[in-house]
């Protein structure tokens, strides 16, 4: 199928608002704002955008019938690491010493693609092998997975085809034959796994080969798991499966090209599920205690690829390239990879490992050989383009700097005043665009608050970021920017599938009868999950009359947008008696060209919050010899010199974003390890677990206050 002319978007405000309404006949209830809604969907909710798409698969033979043997999905293929080995400066011990430090290199093939055709044969033969190797209508298969960012949607074994797609394949597949998906990570450790197998019934699990080992003591309890089925991207340990078996004699266990082997020697019609039917359960990345299941419908699924089109399908079809890299654990890039086989886009898979020319040889990073249309990426993955861009222009002559910020300047003010030249002007960018493959023309930032000068940054050098915001419980259905209707100071208008009220949260004086409307946001629609999974404590705290209570207070702007101003729980009343807002406060400071990545903690006896950070390594280095500081990186992070002057910094960056005083910190820790879901300081979503963190540096922490 030919592209079809799409509007190339600028981020500028087109349309004129409202931009949502307030539901006809809704009753004002007391302590709650009226339900509002898309102007689209004021006279009914939009759940399904074509009546014969009700599931998961019916959007995949819906392409198949469609696009044919356009290009549906891309991959890369490994084709060498390369390692080198430095000696660095560390302090072991309170010595300084000089240690060995690896770095990997990587090489990977071009892409080659799967057609939408091919992609739904390989997902009938991936079901026909699941039915016949003895799974029925109904059981959960579970896919255990080491926790990386390369995990969304795609896992049959093809020898073209990259670890990172094989995930949806046995998504769908197992959609085609109504078999439920339960997901789990490494990082659940072997408590986690072991309750999430008892929990759902899982009758297989299918996993990394090396975290084979990791089975044996949970199935001591899970006995209902009759199949286990490993990949093999990385070698397999004859051991490993040896063990297994001879400690669950039970087990069927085979390798992914087995299991394809026997869905191509028994082929069979598919038996799909029904809009009703659980699509997967999904866990939560919860930061704190043990992670909730959120059974998901394929109608919420197909809900939610319906409210998201009405927003963003005006301006993605075929023709455009989608670069995904998220993981599963990210609802909103599982919805927007089955709605862009709904478009009729091109999905390319990369990682953030191989994203740029960085961490590469001999080849091209994914965002530069890929060239992407679209991208959807979190806020530490845009703050790291705008340092490295930033980092660029600072090694420029000063005229040529003065050139780059004055066309910034320049651009944005002929968009916000409407006049012409905006296209003239990005031929000053010309070169920063390219590094992201030249195409881009839209960008969107989900899974948490982004720093307004980063989206500004972005918009005005690369192409308009918009905001998507959602959680796992609404099937990422929350609000979404409108390409046309883009600013920076609110997360955009709601996807049509749902509705959104405010409710009063007097604890910290949050109500609906302020000016503007404030309070706790709800959310309502077929998007939107219906209780926890075997937890009724949880459910009944949550879940209300159909209503998702978020914990996020939000505040709806002139225009009719939703901003997020705090979340409930990260809240924290200082000694002063006055509220701070954690998230808030790390959105402004991630604007510091030094922060890598920053987990603010405020402690409820002191008056002012501390910062924990990994930095940016070459911005820290730059910033220690504009001091005269000398030493690697590792030794860096504990001078205590530079431990004060990146406190300034971080004040500044805290004053320019409109911090209050009491938000402004007293201190700050630095660390060189990074935070990764492996060494649990973040969740398998990449969300700060804030007591992981806590836990790892209290002892510095205290010396942070102290030393204020």
């Amino acid at each position: 199928m030919a592209a079809q002319k799409k509007p190339i978007p600028t981020p500028a405000l087109h349309k004129r608002g409202p931009f949502n309404v307030q539901v006809p006949g809704a009753e004002k209830k007391e302590g709650e704002g009226i339900p509002r809604r898309h102007p689209s969907a004021v006279t009914g909710l939009v759940s399904r955008l074509e009546p014969d798409i009700a599931t998961t698969y019916d959007i995949v033979k819906r392409g198949a019938a469609k696009f044919g043997d356009a290009q549906a999905l891309g991959s890369r293929s490994l084709v060498q690491i390369h390692e080198e080995t430095k000696m660095i400066k560390r302090m072991v011990d309170g010595v300084e010493q000089e240690v060995p430090k690896k770095w990997a290199y990587y090489e990977m093939s071009g892409y080659t693609y799967l057609s939408f055709n091919e992609y739904l044969a390989r997902v009938n033969t991936t079901g026909a092998a699941l039915k016949a190797l003895g799974l029925k209508k109904g059981e959960k298969l579970q896919i255990f997975a080491a926790t990386r960012f390369d995990w969304l949607p795609d896992w049959i074994y093809f020898s073209t085809l990259s670890a990172s797609e094989r995930v949806a394949d046995l998504v769908v597949a197992c959609a085609s034959q109504s078999l439920p998906i339960v997901t789990a990570y490494d990082t659940l450790g072997q408590s986690g796994l072991t309750h999430s197998l008892v929990q759902t019934e899982a009758s297989a699990v299918f996993l990394d080969s090396h975290l084979l080992p990791q089975l044996i003591s949970p199935l001591k309890e899970a006995v209902g798991v009759r199949y286990v089925i490993y990949n093999t991207d990385t070698p397999v340990k004859q051991e490993d499966i040896d063990a297994l078996k001879a400690a669950h004699e039970r087990l069927h266990i085979l390798s992914i090209q087995e299991l394809i082997k026997l869905g191509e020697e028994n082929p069979c019609d598919p038996d799909p599920a029904g809009p009703e039917d659980l699509c997967g359960i999904m866990y939560t990345s919860g930061s704190t205690g043990t992670p909730k299941g959120v059974p998901l419908l394929h109608k919420n699924v197909v809900a939610a690829v319906s409210g998201v089109s009405v927003i963003i399908g005006p301006y993605i079809g075929p023709g455009d390239f989608l670069l995904t890299f998220l993981p599963l654990a990210h609802i909103l890039e599982y919805v927007f990879e089955n709605a862009c086989l709904f478009w009729g886009g091109t999905m390319g898979y990369g990682n953030p490992k191989t994203l740029s020319e960085k961490s590469m040889r001999n080849c091209k990073g994914d965002i530069a050989e890929f060239r992407p249309t679209i991208l959807v990426g979190v806020p530490a993955v845009w703050e790291t383009v705008k340092k490295g861009v930033m980092d660029k222009v600072s090694n420029l002559p000063p005229l040529t700097q003065k050139l780059f910020w004055g066309a910034m300047s320049l651009k944005g003010m002929l968009l916000r005043s409407g006049l012409p030249g905006s296209g003239i002007v990005d031929i000053i960018f010309k070169k920063v665009r390219a590094a992201t493959g030249g195409r881009l023309k839209v960008c969107m930032s989900g899974g948490g608050p982004i720093a307004k000068e980063t989206q500004h940054f972005v918009s005005m050098t690369i192409c308009p970021m918009v905001i998507g915001y959602g959680l796992t419980e609404t099937s990422a259905i929350g609000c979404l920017m409108d390409p046309s209707e883009w600013n920076i100071n609110s997360l955009g208008t709601i996807p049509a599938c749902a509705e959104i009220k405010l409710v009063d949260y007097p604890e910290a004086g949050y109500f609906t009868h302020n000016d503007p409307e404030q309070g706790e946001v709800w959310i309502r629609g077929d998007s939107v999950a219906s209780s926890y999974f075997m937890n009724d404590a949880e459910t009944v705290a949550a879940f209300e009359d159909g209503w998702f209570k978020t914990g996020d207070i939000g505040e709806w702007d002139s225009n009719g947008h939703l901003k997020l101003i705090d979340r409930k729980k990260n809240l924290i009343k200082t000694l002063n008696g006055e509220y701070i807002a954690l998230e808030k406060l790390e959105s402004v400071y991630r604007a510091s060209s030094v922060v890598g990545n920053i987990c603010v903690y405020a402690d409820e006896q002191k008056t002012k919050p501390v910062a924990i950070i990994f930095p940016v390594e070459a911005a820290l280095k730059k910033l220690a010899a504009e001091n005269s500081i000398e030493g690697e990186f590792e030794q860096l992070v504990h001078d205590a010199k530079l431990n004060q002057i990146v406190m300034r910094e971080l004040i500044a960056a805290g004053k320019r974003g409109g911090l209050a005083g009491i938000e402004l910190i007293e201190g700050c820790v630095l660390t060189d390890e990074e935070w990764t879901p492996q060494n649990n300081l973040v969740t398998s979503a990449q969300k700060l677990n804030r007591k992981g963190i806590l836990q790892r540096y209290q002892s510095e922490v205290d010396r942070a206050y102290g030393g204020s």
